[in-house]
């Protein structure tokens, strides 16, 4: 027998009160009448008072239900075989299922290891489950032997990454509805990858008993495309040549040489040596990626050496277009603007956008329907007719980038966007004759790529008064200098200052090509979810204002996992396979991913011994010993009894009361 929680004990102090509050009872004497005390002799009485105890049985029920008391709370229990509990406890019989499982046997081995302890399970109810990324229940708890291992046969690998941190998690939130002892068997790979961050998350409740069953105790060389650094998307027949880059990583192996192959659409258009030192990286470069229009299935491979197949190759999507319209309406004799915002758009954006440039008064025959995006830069005035057009391309879901430039300040507002000019700051008469960026929003995209805008100096802004608009960037004064407006279907965005190298120095900057490029995109819409995704990555189907457009996703198997409800409802999706999935968004476009496991499932390391026995609480037993499915020591079980000490504490404070009233009623009698 032991206890639980043997620290109760110390409240055995307390079985002393019962039997100083029976002592407190004094000795009572029937007084006397007598004609006078004259007669007796004076005397000093004693300081010493007779006592002794009354009402024994009394004293013996308050200290036995005390002693009870304290004998519940320690929580005791007895050890009993496995066999004699059978009727009291559930076997859970979790199969790791993540990736790396699809190394070599690992898998039917792990299933044959389940067969085994269900064997020797007894009466016992018993329950399958599978572990990849999240903890699968296959079975309810049944007893049933054909069942449950139809159930075990019945897992398939997956490609998800497996967390123990998780595992115990989900663990944990069983036993909480589970109040039997649970026999957890784990069988897996125990990859060391797979241990939580912290090692108190991997905690088991008291009454859950780990069993760990290894399928393999010694690390295996593996090498691996560990990551591919290409494109999602390239633009024109005429582009110019997309590099890609791949790393081939080397786990516990020797140093070697393994060739590496770009493969598009299913066919090698490239091969290329590559040396890996022992256990490290190397870098291959294939310097032109050749993809015809539309989306194409590529990847990187290396040729097999080692008996982890499934992680030799690393997927990609790339996807060729014509580059989109853009057109630029400047003011009449502005040369500047132009140059500068051509020049970063063909430098950044590898042709993805044609620019075409022209001024105010040519505008109007234009339709802006025609362009993926509109920029008016420093326009002093925009006739009518051409706002009205802009207007409601706007409304309709067209983007329009503004800057304000010098012109617009003779002006009250802000053409389209609508903000009212509150003054023109002019900061060539301040002592520094220049302001610098005081903040900036670092989630939006144009200013996380160009960094904060670091070093600009401008000259020149508007103060504007926001309105409704989400500013984006202040300068140090805080006066605005990035603002965007939603009107209708569609956004405005407005810089305070101007793009000409006059209002500021920023188309000096290395940070205005990517400010160019990103602002480029986001209005355009044309930025890809990635041409590359992890398996367990979500996927953002549509926004808030695309509610109730269906959209439509093809998993790699060719199936559609969206019902029709999600179809029409669901706000992202979870990339569960690595295979390529084809995407038709709520806004109307296409698009493919390429999935790949999490490369740290390819490092086939194991978790050392002494790490396994402390998660399974044996002390220094190694996990051979204790996973040993044909072991025929008799297996412990702790039960407690704590329910059983309960009831005899109620027991006790019936007598004692029932005793206690009867014993107080007598000495009233007496009285």
């Amino acid at each position: 027998m032991g206890f639980f929680s043997p620290w109760f004990f110390a409240a055995l102090a307390g079985v002393a009160l019962p039997l100083y509050l029976h002592l407190l009872k004094r000795q009572t004497r029937t007084p006397k009448q007598v004609s006078s005390l004259m007669f007796f002799e004076s005397r000093t009485q004693s300081s010493t008072r007779h006592r002794r105890l009354h009402y024994l049985l009394l004293l013996s029920l308050r200290l036995l239900l005390l002693l009870l008391l304290i004998f519940a709370f320690a929580n005791p229990f007895i050890n009993r075989n496995s066999a004699t509990l059978a009727s009291g406890r559930l076997v859970l019989l979790v199969i790791d299922n993540s990736f790396s499982m699809r190394a070599g046997n690992r898998l039917e081995d792990a299933k044959a290891a389940a067969i085994r302890v269900l064997g020797s399970k007894g009466a016992a109810r018993a329950q399958v489950a599978a572990f990849g990324s999240q903890l699968r229940y296959v079975t309810q708890p049944i007893e049933d032997q054909a069942a449950l291992r139809a159930a075990v046969q019945s897992i398939e690998p997956s490609d998800g990454h497996g967390n123990f941190g998780e595992l115990a998690r989900a663990i944990r939130a069983l036993a909480e509805t589970v109040h039997t002892p649970i026999e957890l068997h784990l069988f897996s790979d125990m990859q060391r990858s797979e241990l939580a961050g912290n090692f108190t998350d991997m905690a088991l409740p008291n009454n859950v008993k780990l069993t760990a069953h290894a399928v393999t105790t010694k690390p295996e060389p593996n090498w691996t495309v560990e990551s591919v650094d290409a494109p999602g998307q390239v633009w024109g027949k005429d582009a110019k040549p997309v590099r890609v880059q791949a790393v081939i990583a080397g786990y516990n192996t020797p140093a070697a040489q393994r060739t590496a192959s770009l493969v598009v659409n299913g066919k090698t258009t490239a091969t290329k040596a590559v040396q890996i030192p022992a256990n490290g990286k190397a870098t291959v470069d294939f310097p032109a990626l050749e993809v015809p229009y539309g989306f194409s299935r590529c990847e990187i491979k290396i040729d097999d050496a080692d008996g982890f197949p499934a992680d030799d190759l690393r997927r990609f999507a790339v996807q060729r277009s014509d580059p989109q319209k853009a057109l630029l309406i400047h003011n009449y004799g502005d040369n500047r603007s132009p140059l500068y915002i051509g020049a970063a758009l063909s430098a950044a954006a590898q042709s993805a956008f044609v620019l075409e440039s022209i001024n105010v008064n040519e505008a109007a025959d234009r339709q802006p329907s025609n362009y993926a995006f509109i920029i008016l830069s420093d326009v002093n005035s925009v006739p009518s007719l051409l706002e009205n057009s802009l207007t409601g391309y706007i409304r309709s879901g067209g983007s329009l980038f503004i800057a304000a430039g010098t012109s617009a300040g003779a002006r009250t507002q802000i053409p389209i966007f609508g903000s009212r000019i509150i003054e023109t700051r002019d900061y060539s008469r301040i002592p520094d004759r220049f302001m610098s960026v005081g903040s900036a929003d670092s989630s939006y995209p144009a200013v996380a790529k160009a960094e904060g805008w670091p070093g600009v100096k401008f000259f020149y802004a508007l103060n504007v008064d926001p309105g409704d608009a989400r500013v984006i960037a202040r300068l140090a004064d805080q006066t605005p200098l990035l603002l965007e407006k939603r009107i209708g279907e569609g956004r405005v965005v407005l810089l305070t200052s101007g793009l000409d190298n006059l209002t500021n120095d920023f188309p000096l900057h290395p940070a205005f090509v990517p400010f160019i490029e990103q602002t480029a995109r986001y209005l355009a819409g044309s930025d890809r979810q990635g041409g590359a995704q992890a398996v367990d990555a979500y996927l953002e189907l549509r926004n808030a204002r695309e509610q109730g457009q269906a959209v439509e996703v093809t998993d790699p198997e060719g199936k559609r996992p969206l019902t029709l409800g999600e179809a029409a409802s669901a706000q992202s999706f979870q990339l569960t396979e690595a295979g390529y999935y084809q995407l038709r968004l709520a806004n109307g476009r296409q698009n493919m991913i390429g999935v790949n496991a999490d490369p740290k499932e390819s490092n086939l390391d194991v978790i050392p011994d002494d790490v396994l026995a402390l998660w399974q609480g044996n002390g220094g037993q190694s996990s051979q010993e204790a996973a040993a499915p044909g072991s025929t020591a008799p297996r412990k079980t702790p039960e407690s009894f704590w329910w059983y000490v309960m009831l005899l504490v109620l027991a006790s404070a019936m007598a004692e009361s029932v005793l206690a009233s009867r014993y107080l009623g007598t000495q009233r009698e007496e009285t």
